[in-house]
C-alpha cells in the first residue's frame, strides 16, 4: 500500500468512528420551568438537544413533567404544537398534573390555534392528523412492544420523518429485543433487524437472541447515546437530589395454592406454557379468587386486584360487592372516570387488567395490590406494581402474589427478566456519563512465528505490508459477510460497517494487497454465501447476491475469474437453525410465493493473470499414485455434495464471553481439497482472515507453510493453539515414519 493509499485507508477508518448526530437544539437551563428538579432539567435539555430520544425512568421521577417541558420548548422553538399519545385514562390525569405546574394541555379533539400541547390515547391514532404537529411524545412507550403489531407498525410508519420524538417509559429490557428494537426503529436511530445483527447472536428458537459478550459495552453505550435511564436521580449523577427520592417499603408475599396432581403423578409439575396457560387458570379459578377476596377484605385502605380474564371479574364482583371493576367492554368515558375516581380515593377496591390501567396511571394512594392470576410478563408486573410503589407514596406497599403449584415457572420467568432489567440499569448507569459508545480505534500488534507459520494479530489490510510482493502461492479465506455481523469491537473490523457499500469500499484496499502478494499465475479461493433480506430493514423480503457482488469487487482489482464450486447445504438444517419463513413447510401450503430455496455456499476461484505464462511456477502436487481418477472426477464436479457441515475446528476459546460463531465456517475438508489442488508441498498458503486458524491448520497438515492475520484477540489466541497442535502432530508423524 502506498503512502497515499494508507492515508486514504486511515481516513476511511476515521469516518467509521461513531459520531452521534443530534437533530435538536440547545436550551438554556435558566429558561426551563423553575419547579423542575435539577435532574429533570438535565433530561429536558439533553432530549431537546437530541431531537429524538428516550427517557427510561422509574415511576415517580416526573416523566410527565419532563415530557411536558420538552414539548413546550420544542413547540415554542418550532412554532407548531406537540402531540402526546398516552394509554387510555392517562390523558385526563396528564391534563390535571400539567395544570398544577403551569402547562396547558388540550385533548386532541378540543385543540385550537392556541394549542401548544395536545393529548389523545393510542387507540385514536388513526384519527389524528399528524401534519398539524412538529413532534410527538409516546407516554409509556413500552406500548411499542405490548401494542398489537398493526398499531405498533402504524405508529412507526405514521411518524416517520417527524423531526422531534420523545419516548418515555420505565421498563426496556436487554433480553426483550422487540422493545429496544421498536424504540430504536420508532426514533429512526437504527432498524431493529440491524440492531440484532450488530450486537446479538441467534440461538435455538424462533426469536431467541443473546447479547454478544464482546459487544456488551458498545450495546449499552449505544442505548445511552440516545436514551437516559435511571431508577433514582442519583443513578445519573444527581446524588443530593436523589436523597430526596425515597421509595416506600415494599413487601411481596407469595400465596401458594396446591392443586390435585394429575393421574399417575405424586406432585403437580409446576410447569405451564402458552398452550395450557388459560386452561390452568380456569382449573384454579375459584381457589385463587376466594383467596384474593379474603386478602382484600382484611386489608386496610385502597386495594387493587389484578386479573387476566373477564370471568374472574364476574366472580370477584360477587365475592366483593363493594369493588368496582373496569373492563375492556366499558366505554372510554366510563373507564376514564372510574380510574380517576380510584386515583382520587373515591372508592376502596378496584378490579382490572394490566392492559387497561397497568401503564401510566398514578395510584400512589393505593397501598395493597393483589395479583390473582400468575403471568409471564415482567414488564406488566413491573408497571402494575409501580402504579403504587413510586416516589411520592406515603406508607408501605404490600404486594400479594397468588400462585398455583402448577404455575411456579411463571414466577421464575418474571424473576429472571427482572434480573436482566436490573443488569441493564447498572450497565446503562455505567455508560450514561461515559463516552464508551463507538469502536476501538487502536489495537496491539502481536505475532507468532516459526519455520512453518507466521501469524499476525492486527488489521490484515495494514499488517499485510510485512509480506513481500509475489511471494504467496495460494490464498484461501472466508471474508466477513458484508455488514451482517459485528465480530469484534475494533474500528478496523470489516464487519463493523453500516452497509454493503461501506464494506466493499474498505474491502477494496485489502483486495489490492492480495493481488500484490500473490504470485503470477496462482489462485485465490474465496468462500461466500448469499444473504437473506428482511422486509423490516429493506422494504422487501428476498436475497442479497453477496457472492455476485463479491466477485465483481475482486474482478475490479485485476483478478480473473477461474472457476466456481457450489457446496451443497441441507435446507432442513437451515430451516431449523434460522427458522426462516421462506423454508417453512406450512408457508408452502399457505402461500408459496413467500417461500424460497435453501442457500448454498460457494468457493469462487480467481487467478492472477500477469506476466509471461512461461514464467509461472507449475503446480505438480498431484499424480496417478497419490490422486486416483475417481477422486478427480468427484472433485471436478461443480457441486460438492459430500462436505460434512461439522468438519470444522472447535471454537470454544474463540467464542469467549458468549461471542457468536461464524455464520457458516469453512470446513476443513474444503480447505484440504483447495490446498492439494492448487499448491505444491512446501509452498505458502495465506489467509487474510485467520479466525481460529482453519486455513493455516490445513496448510501445516498438508506439508505447506502458512501465513495468516486476525484482528480479534480471542480468535488469534485460539488460532495459535490450534496450529501448534497441528504442528506437533505433523512432527510426530514424521518421527514415526
Amino acid at each position: 500500500m502506498t503512502d497515499n493509499e494508507m492515508r486514504e485507508y486511515n481516513d476511511l477508518l476515521e469516518a467509521k468512528k461513531t459520531k452521534k448526530i443530534e437533530s435538536g437544539f440547545d436550551v438554556e437551563e435558566s429558561g426551563l420551568n423553575p419547579r423542575l428538579f435539577d435532574f429533570q432539567k438535565y433530561c429536558v435539555k439533553r432530549m431537546v438537544k437530541e431531537g429524538r430520544g428516550a427517557v427510561f425512568a422509574g415511576c415517580g421521577n416526573g416523566k410527565t413533567l419532563i415530557s411536558l417541558e420538552w414539548a413546550t420548548k420544542v413547540a415554542e422553538h418550532e412554532g407548531k404544537p406537540i402531540l402526546i399519545l398516552a394509554p387510555l385514562s392517562v390523558s385526563r390525569q396528564t391534563i390535571k398534573e400539567g395544570a398544577k405546574f403551569g402547562y396547558k394541555v388540550d385533548l386532541y379533539r378540543d385543540m385550537d390555534e392556541a394549542t401548544t400541547i395536545a393529548i389523545t390515547n393510542y387507540e385514536q391514532i388513526e384519527n389524528v392528523d399528524i401534519s398539524r404537529f412538529v413532534g410527538v411524545v409516546l407516554d409509556e412507550s413500552s406500548i411499542l412492544k405490548n401494542f398489537t403489531g398493526y398499531y405498533r407498525n402504524l405508529l412507526t410508519e405514521k411518524f416517520k420523518g417527524m423531526p422531534y420524538k420523545l419516548c418515555c417509559t420505565a421498563t426496556p429490557s436487554p433480553n426483550d429485543l422487540n422493545e429496544i428494537g421498536n424504540h430504536s426503529e420508532f426514533l429512526e436511530i437504527l432498524d431493529s433487524q440491524d440492531m440484532r445483527s450488530k450486537w446479538f447472536v441467534r440461538e435455538e428458537g424462533m426469536n431467541n437472541y443473546r447479547l454478544k459478550g464482546h459487544a456488551k459495552g458498545d450495546f449499552y453505550g449505544w442505548i445511552a447515546s440516545w436514551a437516559i435511564m435511571f431508577e433514582n436521580p442519583a443513578d445519573i449523577g444527581f446524588v443530593e437530589t436523589g436523597k430526596l427520592f425515597k421509595l416506600p417499603e415494599l413487601t411481596v408475599t407469595d400465596h401458594l395454592i396446591e392443586t390435585k396432581p394429575e393421574d399417575g403423578l405424586l406432585f403437580s409439575t409446576g410447569i405451564v406454557n402458552a398452550t395450557n396457560f388459560n386452561m390452568e387458570l380456569r382449573k384454579t379459578m375459584n381457589e385463587r379468587l376466594e383467596l384474593a377476596a379474603k386478602i382484600a377484605r382484611k386489608s386496610s385502605g385502597q386495594v387493587l386486584i389484578w386479573i387476566k380474564q373477564n370471568q374472574e371479574g364476574d366472580i370477584l364482583g360477587k365475592l366483593i360487592p363493594e369493588a368496582v371493576e373496569v373492563r375492556g367492554s366499558d366505554s372510554d368515558a366510563d373507564k376514564e372516570q372510574r380510574l380517576l375516581d380510584f386515583a382520587e380515593g373515591k372508592f376502596r377496591i378496584l378490579i382490572s387488567k394490566a392492559k387497561i390501567c397497568g401503564y401510566g396511571m398514578n395510584f400512589q394512594n393505593c397501598g395493597t395490590q393483589i395479583f390473582a392470576s400468575p403471568d409471564f410478563s415482567f414488564e406488566d408486573y413491573y408497571q402494575q406494581v409501580r402504579r403504587s410503589y413510586r416516589f411520592g407514596r406515603k406508607g408501605n406497599v404490600n404486594i400479594h402474589l397468588i400462585i398455583t403449584d402448577t404455575m411456579t415457572n411463571a414466577r421464575a420467568i418474571v424473576e429472571k427478566k427482572q434480573q436482566a432489567f436490573e443488569e441493564m440499569v447498572r450497565e446503562m448507569n455505567r455508560n450514561v456519563n461515559e463516552n464508551r459508545y463507538g469502536l476501538l480505534d487502536h489495537y496491539e500488534y502481536r505475532e507468532y512465528k516459526d519455520d512453518d507459520v507466521f501469524l499476525m494479530k492486527g488489521d490484515t489490510t495494514i499488517e499485510i505490508k510485512r509480506i513481500p510482493d509475489n511471494s504467496v502461492d495460494l490464498i484461501i479465506f472466508s471474508p466477513p459477510f458484508s455488514s451482517l455481523f459485528t465480530y469484534s469491537n475494533y474500528i478496523n473490523d470489516m464487519g463493523n460497517n453500516e452497509s454493503h457499500e461501506e464494506f466493499f469500499k474498505q474491502y477494496a484496499f485489502l483486495l489490492k494487497e492480495l493481488y500484490r502478494i500473490l504470485k503470477p499465475g496462482r489462485l485465490m479461493c474465496c468462500h461466500t454465501k448469499d444473504l437473506g433480506v428482511y422486509k423490516n430493514s429493506s422494504g422487501y423480503t428476498g436475497m442479497y447476491d453477496f457472492t455476485g457482488e463479491h466477485t465483481r469487487a475482486v474482478l475490479a482489482e485485476g483478478f480473473k475469474l477461474h472457476s466456481k464450486v457450489t457446496i451443497w447445504t441441507d435446507p432442513v438444517l437451515e430451516m431449523q437453525r434460522t427458522k426462516t419463513q421462506r423454508l417453512l413447510y406450512k408457508q408452502v401450503t399457505s402461500d408459496s410465493s413467500k417461500t424460497g430455496i435453501g442457500m448454498a455456499e460457494y468457493i469462487t476461484i480467481f487467478k492472477k493473470w500477469e506476466g509471461d505464462e512461461a514464467d509461472w511456477e507449475p503446480i505438480v502436487n498431484l499424480n496417478r499414485d497419490n490422486f486416483p481418477l475417481e477422486t478427480w472426477q468427484k472433485w471436478a464436479s461443480p457441486v460438492w455434495m459430500d462436505i460434512r457441515r461439522t468438519d470444522v475446528l472447535t471454537a470454544s476459546e474463540g467464542t469467549a464471553m458468549g461471542d457468536e460463531k461464524h455464520i457458516c465456517p469453512l470446513q476443513l475438508g474444503v480447505i484440504e481439497r483447495l490446498v492439494n489442488l492448487w499448491s505444491n508441498e512446501g509452498e505458502t498458503v495465506f489467509t487474510p482472515f485467520l479466525g481460529i486458524g482453519s486455513e493455516v491448520h490445513e496448510a501445516v497438515r498438508n506439508n505447506r507453510k502458512g501465513i495468516g492475520c486476525e484482528l480479534k484477540d480471542s480468535y488469534f489466541d485460539t488460532a495459535v493453539k490450534n496450529i501448534k497442535i497441528a504442528e506437533s502432530k505433523k512432527y510426530q508423524r514424521t518421527l514415526f515414519d
